[in-house]
């Protein structure tokens, strides 16, 4: 917001004529000075078109591309192109073989909110607010967190209404699973705190944002990394519940009850786009998409439809683009061995 701000001080004792009044009049207009008065943000813009400033810190989209995120032996940051393929991957993929990959993601709106999960970056001064548990508190990491009321909540508040912010500077990653703003606090169903600079996981069994147990942010194929050329993080995806063993692997830590059985996957598992896919046809955008598929693979996250992979909304997603690769099928995937 600009202001332009003159104070004229009179003189009730000074006797000018009326040229030396246009003159003195003149004179002080010259003088008023333009000042800018900041305004705070408290939620950086969708599309990375700005965001908080404050000291060195800019939060943005960008800027969270920039940090670490894990270490680099962590399994979020794990190189499958060369591991070996599971004895029963043959199996588990028939199930899946005739399905197609859907983006959950994209530019725009469904049903009446954006498409995909949203999250907002932050700066080690955001103020933390309250978090009461509704459902998982007992699994959850206590409040308060660096989630400003003002964060985007997936779907607008319907379906798993996750919220998400990424605080750079602390390098700290704060997940909340269906979540509303209750007066001056959010309400949550579960909630998770992730130390971006360590490998340790969730307690044993116990839930986060994800059914999994599994951060979510990490996951989800976000448009500044495809400005930046690069995914490289496995992709969040998701199945039915008859393809979802009752059962989790490293780094996942919980479970659910599942359908799935002897030829499913559980929770953790990671496939692969096979090496032999010819991605050459697809736009420059998807074959980034194709080639973290490869590399990193697909990590099962949740129960959902199957292989419907997570991603961030935003206006600069071409969704006709991101529809063609509804043309790979889940017998273009293998499955890595289980660790």
């Amino acid at each position: 917001m600009t202001t332009f701000k003159c104070t004229l001080m009179k003189n009730r004792h000074l006797i000018i004529d009326r040229f030396n009044v246009l003159l003195f009049t003149v004179l002080i207009i010259a003088g008023c000075k333009k000042s800018e008065e900041p305004v705070k943000v408290d939620n950086p813009p969708a599309d990375d078109g700005g965001g908080v400033v404050t000291g060195s810190c800019t939060a943005t989209k960008t800027a969270a591309e920039n940090i670490q995120i894990f270490p680099a032996d962590n399994a979020w940051n794990r190189d499958v192109s060369s591991a070996a393929i599971d004895p029963y991957s043959t199996q588990i993929i028939s199930a899946l073989s005739s399905n197609i990959i859907k983006t959950d993601f994209g530019s725009g709106l469904w049903d009446g909110a954006p498409i995909g999960i949203p999250y907002v970056v932050v700066c080690g001064s955001q103020s933390k607010t309250a978090i009461s548990f509704t459902d998982y508190g007992d699994e959850s990491d206590p409040g308060p967190y660096s989630i400003p009321l003002t964060a985007p909540v997936e779907g607008n508040g319907n379906g798993d209404s996750h919220v998400i912010a990424v605080d750079i500077e602390n390098k700290i990653l704060y997940e909340l699973f269906y979540a509303r703003v209750n007066g001056n606090h959010w309400d949550a169903s579960s909630g998770a705190v992730f130390n971006l600079n360590s490998n340790q996981l969730r307690p044993v069994t116990w839930t986060s944002a994800d059914a999994a147990g599994l951060p979510i942010f990490p996951g989800l194929v976000r448009y500044d990394e495809i400005v930046k050329g690069e995914i490289d993080h496995p992709i969040r995806f998701t199945l039915t519940s008859n393809n979802v063993k009752p059962a989790y692997i490293s780094p996942a830590r919980h479970k659910v009850n599942s359908s799935g059985g002897q030829y499913s996957l559980p929770f953790g598992a990671v496939i692969r786009l096979k090496a032999s896919f010819n991605i050459s046809s697809y736009s420059a955008t998807n074959q980034i998409i194709l080639r973290a598929m490869k590399k990193y693979g697909l990590i099962l996250a949740d129960i959902g439809s199957n292989l419907y992979i997570s991603g961030a909304p935003d206006e600069r997603w071409n969704n006709d683009d991101l529809r063609k690769l509804g043309q790979i099928r889940g017998s273009d995937f293998e499955v890595v061995k289980f660790n």
